[in-house]
């Protein structure tokens, strides 16, 4: 009987997640590419999803808050989010995880520099912080979202965020700098 559990446990573990959609265990999607491990077409229609970020402007330091959304319901399984500089290819900065629906993922030797899906729950939205390092120029947040195994989007775009170079920051992305005018502050 202990035997029969064991195979059992071992099956389902193995492949349950393939059976009943999403794969969880085995599904990956590329730091470099951004395409899933798996051999299906990205969609080439406008996404349903959007990526909203909290400030337009940042400091080495700054927290960002970024939002991958649904903007229908129609929801989404998995997900890569990246910060990558405009024309650039690898990612920079780093996330904190803040959302129980995501992980951080370690591209270029470089811990929690995307987040991904921690699980292949429908989500429409999932929030979480990214930290703004130093020496970047203008940057976008790159992501492609996964509906299921036979829909994904690659390449989804936020708005551009550009550094600011203020000598002071209150650490919201927000210069405490004066503004002086005519020489008079």
């Amino acid at each position: 009987m202990r035997r029969h559990s064991c195979f059992v446990f071992l099956f389902c573990g193995i492949f349950l997640p393939r059976i009943l959609g999403f794969p969880q265990a085995n599904t990956s999607i590329d730091c470099d590419s951004l395409l899933p491990n798996y051999q299906a077409e990205p969609q080439t229609s406008a996404p349903p999803y959007l990526i909203a970020v909290s400030f337009d402007n940042f400091e080495p330091g700054n927290e960002v808050q970024v939002t991958l959304e649904a903007l229908k319901d129609v929801g989404f399984k998995g997900f890569n989010l990246q910060a990558r500089e405009i024309e650039g290819d690898v990612p920079v900065g780093t996330f904190k995880i803040t959302d129980p629906n995501t992980k951080g993922l370690e591209c270029h030797n470089m811990t929690n520099s995307a987040v991904s899906h921690a699980n292949s729950d429908v989500k429409q939205k999932v929030t979480t912080t990214w930290i703004a390092p130093r020496d970047v120029r203008d940057l976008q947040f790159i992501a492609t979202v996964v509906q299921d195994l036979e829909k994904f989007w690659v390449g989804i775009q936020s708005k551009t965020l550009t550094p600011t170079h203020s000598e002071s920051v209150n650490g919201t992305g927000k210069s405490k700098r004066k503004v002086c005018f005519e020489y008079i502050c």
